[in-house]
C-alpha cells in the first residue's frame, strides 16, 4: 500500500512552499482538454466500493458522470511503478485530466506530468506540484476535532483508541486534532494510538482495533480506509468513529459518528475551470467553508451533550472565531508548542510531526 514517507521529510512539505519540479521536456499527449475533448481518469488506491476513501473519491467521479463528463478509473492500483502504468494507460484511453487519490503516488504522479504536458494532473495529500499538477486534500482535521467531542462525552473509561495508518503529517494532525476536541469537554480522557502501516487491510484494521479493546479502550476510532475497526468495536460492545463516508450500517450499535470528505467540492470545481480554459496548478486544502468535509450525522449512540457542542464548535470554526489549533498547546512531555492565544500557520499544521499531550503512543523515527 502507501510507501511511507518520514516525519524527517516534513520540512519539505510546506504547503504555502510545494516543492514542484520543472517540467521536462516531452512529447505532449494529445490536444490539451477542453469542453469538447474532455476525459477525465481517476488512479483509485483501493476499490470504489471499499465503504471508505476510495468510494468517497468514486462519487466525486460520479458528480462529474452527472455534469455530462467523460470518466474512467483504474482500481486497486498500488503505489509503486504500477501507478505510472496505470496513469499512462489512462492517458492512451484519452484522458487528458488525471486525478491520483493516494499519497504514494506522488512522485509517480509528477513524472508522467512531466512527460505529459498537455494532460492536467491533480494529485491528493501530496505536497508537489508542477505547471500542469495540483495538489488538493481537506482540512478533516476540523471535522475529526467534532468526532472528538462526541467521543470525549461517550467514553466511560476515559480511555479511546485509534487505529492509525502511517506516521505522516496527515495522520498526525488528524490524531491531534481528535485528541483536543475529546479533551474539550473530558480532560481526563486520554487517546491511545496503535500504528498498521497500511491503509487498506480490513484483517490487520480490526487486529489493531482489537488490540486496543484489550487494552481496555471502549471507542475506536481510525484512520483507516475500511469498516474494520468499527465492525471490531461492535463485537465487542463497544463504540466507533468512522471516516470517509457514512458507514452507519457497518456497525449500528457502535457508529457515533465520522469525519467525511465531499471529494466532488474538488472534482467538480477543478474541471470547471478546465472547460473555462482558466486551470492553474494549486495547492487546494479547504474544510467546512465550501463544504470538502464535514461530520456525519449523530447517530442514538451519542451522548445527549454531544450534538449541542459539537454544533456550537463548528459554527465558531467556520466563522473564524477558533481553530482546533490554537494554543495554548502542549506536547506529550507538557512543553508549550503553541502559546496562548496562538493560532498554527496552515504550512504548521500541514507539517505537524509532533504529539498533542493526552495520546498515549509513539511517532516512529
Amino acid at each position: 500500500m502507501k510507501k511511507l514517507l518520514i516525519i524527517a521529510l516534513a520540512a519539505g512539505m510546506a504547503i504555502s512552499a510545494f516543492a514542484g519540479g520543472a517540467r521536462a521536456s516531452g512529447q505532449a499527449a494529445g490536444a490539451k482538454p477542453n469542453k469538447d475533448n474532455l476525459k477525465v481518469g481517476f488512479i483509485y488506491i483501493g476499490s470504489i466500493h471499499d465503504e471508505g476513501y476510495t468510494q468517497a473519491h468514486d462519487k466525486g467521479r460520479l458528480a462529474l458522470e452527472a455534469m455530462g463528463v467523460k470518466c474512467a478509473y483504474i482500481e486497486n492500483v498500488p503505489e509503486n511503478a504500477d501507478c505510472e502504468k496505470a496513469i499512462r494507460d489512462l492517458i492512451d484511453q484519452g484522458c487528458n485530466v488525471i486525478y491520483t487519490n493516494s499519497f504514494g503516488f506522488m512522485d509517480w504522479t509528477l513524472k508522467v506530468a512531466n512527460d505529459s504536458p498537455n494532460v492536467y494532473f491533480g494529485h491528493c495529500s501530496g505536497y508537489k506540484q508542477s505547471d500542469n499538477m495540483s495538489s488538493y486534500f481537506g482540512k478533516i482535521y476540523q471535522a475529526r476535532y467534532l468526532a472528538g467531542i462526541a467521543a470525549g462525552y461517550k467514553t466511560r473509561v476515559n480511555k479511546i483508541g485509534y487505529v492509525a495508518a502511517f506516521p505522516i503529517p496527515e495522520v498526525i494532525r488528524g490524531i491531534n486534532a481528535f485528541t483536543l476536541g475529546v479533551q474539550s469537554v473530558n480532560s481526563d480522557a486520554s487517546v491511545e494510538v496503535i500504528w498498521t502501516n497500511t491503509w487498506y487491510d480490513p484483517a490487520v484494521e480490526k487486529q489493531g482495533a482489537i488490540e486496543l479493546l484489550n487494552k481496555g479502550c471502549d471507542i475506536i476510532a481510525q484512520h483507516q480506509d475500511t469498516t474494520a475497526p468499527q465492525i471490531a468495536a461492535q463485537e465487542r460492545g463497544a463504540f466507533a468513529v468512522g471516516y470517509n463516508v457514512s458507514t452507519p450500517n457497518a456497525a449500528p450499535n457502535a457508529y457515533l459518528t465520522a469525519p467525511l470528505f465531499h471529494w466532488e467540492m474538488f472534482y467538480v470545481d477543478d474541471v470547471k475551470h478546465v472547460i473555462a480554459g482558466d486551470w492553474k496548478a494549486r495547492a487546494y486544502w479547504e474544510g467546512f467553508s465550501n463544504g470538502t468535509v464535514s461530520l456525519d450525522t449523530l447517530t442514538a449512540n451519542n451522548d445527549p451533550r454531544a450534538a449541542a457542542a459539537i454544533a456550537d464548535a463548528q459554527a465558531k470554526i467556520v466563522s473564524g472565531a477558533f481553530d482546533p489549533f490554537t494554543g495554548p498547546l502542549y506536547d506529550q512531555n507538557g512543553a508549550v508548542k503553541v502559546p496562548a492565544g496562538t493560532k498554527m500557520t496552515d504550512e504548521e499544521i500541514w507539517n505537524m510531526g509532533w504529539f498533542v499531550r493526552g495520546i498515549i503512543g509513539t511517532i516512529p523515527n
